[in-house]
């Protein structure tokens, strides 16, 4: 009789859970069989695990060969147990020393000549290692994307007989180590000409980490303001940027570890389904609203998206959190995003310009803006209307505005005082916070008072206002919320405010 238990993990959304796998030879006809809740992929490992074992000249046993993929009632998915497997099967025949396993974990899908091909999910895997005292070993595919993890040893193999031949102490594999970071090409605030305001917004949002609407005519610059964003915003601390990195990981899309640090701006078509943006699927995987964790979701020509994707996003606004239930499961995933979405005043496009060309009647304006139920506005902060520019305004040596690194400075600024004060940004303030940090005098809780009932603005607005305000006065460097700072604060609410755009 043999055994021999090996190391390896599973994938659980953007978790880890380890997984012991067990193998035992026994006595009777020769055969193989694969317990523990293992899906077709897994069930198919035998026959990949018996090629590659012959060619990589070693003898597949011809017992009755058990594999346990313990815990019994956590599903295992994917080629990830292959390696592990195999080993296994070779450990517990005596081909290669069970004692050299017990301080490794081992990833990788094996192909019938023994090549290691890579897995998705290599990143969780290896920050889940973090603190067992085991070094974890993968294909070379998934080396760069693991080293990303600094406080585990990874090293990388190309063929199940290398792997072997490390154990047996006959080769050293080489130590996986992150590739040098890659600068993505700029995008600078100073492109944007004029627009004032919506500029002055654009920098509000990123200092307090507020949800932003622009609404404009066509080619006014909404997108070119959006996409400004993420150069605003401070760098990804190294715990928020393997957070991202592993929602990457995991999400069947790849990541590219040169850029691992960047934060996501993501901007998905209008045409995408409620699934696509929370995420979905039989194996659930992440959506746009979790791969722009800790990033930018941009939703363009917000009226024309699908009423059912829209209204998903409302929970995620507010928690920072997705969970996907299932019959057999249930995965979480991170969705702390910053939203900034885009829509035209009307059907055509064009309600209040000053060329007049618009011919949308009020209802016809009304049915379009009501497509935007109430709630869903309610969660965001600023409302900002992006005027046509006149064309002298776009001369190439028309100046332009500030670069993004003096407003990113600012923003910098602005966010240390926040986190001083109360620990989190200004957006995400509990009610106890925002009564806390966001008092006004009494002439001053007097007039927000008029002004949410002139609005008819519901009392999550209310709290989100003196938030918005709180990160002007940081802005400013001020202790105390100032009128000038409330009255700015009220200006961008005033879209919502109005009877069509707040029609559920």
């Amino acid at each position: 009789m043999g055994l021999a238990l090996v190391h390896g993990r599973a994938r659980a959304g953007i978790r880890a859970p380890e997984v012991k796998v067990e193998v035992h030879l026994g006595g009777g006809l020769p055969s193989m069989s694969i317990v523990g809740l293992p899906e077709a992929a897994v069930r198919e490992a035998k026959d990949r695990v018996r090629a590659a074992i012959q060619c990589a000249q070693y003898e597949f046993p011809a017992r009755r060969i058990t594999v346990n993929l313990a815990p019994a009632d956590l599903p295992k998915g994917g080629g990830r147990f292959d390696l592990p497997i195999a080993l296994g099967i070779l450990a517990a025949s005596g081909q290669i020393p069970a004692e050299a396993l017990r301080d490794w974990e081992f990833l990788g899908e094996l192909g019938l000549t023994g090549e290691l091909r890579g897995i998705d999910g290599a990143l969780p895997a290896a920050l889940a290692v973090a603190g067992t005292g085991r070094s974890l070993l993968v294909p070379v595919a998934n080396g760069a994307e693991a080293a990303l993890a600094s406080d585990v040893p990874v090293h990388t193999a190309r063929t199940l007989l290398e792997v072997c031949a490390m154990l047996g102490g006959r080769k050293t594999l080489p130590r996986a180590t992150p590739p040098p970071q890659r600068a993505l090409p700029s995008i600078d605030l100073r492109d944007v000409r004029g627009q004032t305001q919506a500029r002055r917004a654009l920098e509000i949002a990123a200092a307090g980490g507020h949800h932003l609407l622009f609404v404009g005519p066509p080619g006014c610059g909404k997108t070119l303001l959006a996409s400004r964003l993420p150069g605003l915003l401070p760098p990804s601390s190294e715990a928020e940027a393997l957070e991202t990195a592993a929602v990457q990981s995991i999400s069947g899309r790849g990541l590219d570890p040169t850029v691992w640090r960047a934060r996501p701006f993501r901007s998905p078509h209008h045409t995408a389904s409620a699934i696509a943006l929370v995420g979905g699927g039989g194996e659930p995987r992440p959506g746009e609203v979790s791969l722009a964790h800790n990033g930018v979701l941009f939703l363009d020509e917000l009226p024309e998206w699908s009423r059912q994707a829209l209204e998903v996003l409302r929970e995620p606004m507010e928690s920072g959190v997705v969970t996907i239930s299932r019959a057999a499961r249930q995965s979480e995933f991170p969705a702390r995003f910053q939203l900034v979405a885009a829509m035209n005043p009307c059907p055509c496009g064009w309600a209040g310009d000053i060329s007049g060309r618009c011919r949308c009647s009020a209802d016809a304006i009304a049915r379009y803006r009501a497509r935007i139920s109430g709630p869903l506005l309610d969660r965001i902060d600023l409302h900002v209307e992006v005027p046509r520019l006149p064309p002298a305004a776009l001369r190439p040596d028309a100046p332009g505005g500030e670069p993004s690194a003096l407003v990113a400075a600012r923003v910098s600024e602005a966010r240390e005082r926040q986190h001083a004060r109360a620990g989190v940004l200004n957006a995400r303030l509990d009610q106890s916070g925002t009564a806390r940090d966001c008092r006004l005098a009494a002439a001053d809780q007097a007039l927000l008072e008029r002004a949410i009932e002139a609005l008819h603005l519901s009392a999550r607005a209310m709290h989100r206002i003196l938030r918005v305000a709180r990160t002007i006065a940081d802005l400013d460097g001020c202790k105390d919320i100032s009128q000038a700072h409330l009255t700015e604060a009220l200006g961008y609410r005033g879209i919502s405010g109005s009877a069509e755009m707040g029609a559920a």
